[in-house]
């Protein structure tokens, strides 16, 4: 079975900032990234190792709290720092809809949904920390 292409309900509200293609855009959203904005993101250990999905106001921060180990949690745990997927969402319902979603998914749907945006597993921290 392959994963959902789009968001369930109405699929408006969220933009794929990764390299690539965006799947669906919403006119409310804006199209520059905005760190400051409610973003669902995927963490990772290392290339198709141990994932982490999180929704967060402020990726940035989140990333770096995440990356320094600031939290007693799973990420600090399981040493899960590279920023390997992110997208934004226009409202705070959609964002917490669509990281449920994505934790529901499979593994490996996860790693194609990574993969068809980032390839490499590069680690998009730096993109959007300058």
């Amino acid at each position: 079975m392959a994963p959902p292409v789009k968001p369930e309900g109405d699929g408006v509200g969220w933009v794929r900032l990764c390299p690539g293609p965006s799947i669906d855009l919403d006119r409310n959203v804006q199209h520059a990234p905005s760190m400051k904005q409610l973003t669902v993101y995927i963490l990772a250990s290392k290339p198709r190792g141990t994932l982490y999905v999180g929704v967060t106001s402020d990726l940035v921060r989140r990333v770096w709290q995440h990356k320094e180990h600031i939290v007693p949690s799973f990420t600090k745990r399981y040493d899960v720092i590279l920023l390997v997927y992110f997208e934004l969402h226009a409202s705070a319902e959609a964002a917490i809809r669509r990281e449920k979603r994505l934790k529901r998914w499979l593994r490996r749907w996860k790693i194609g949904l990574i993969e068809s945006a980032n390839p490499t597993w590069r680690d998009l921290f730096d993109d959007i920390a300058s």
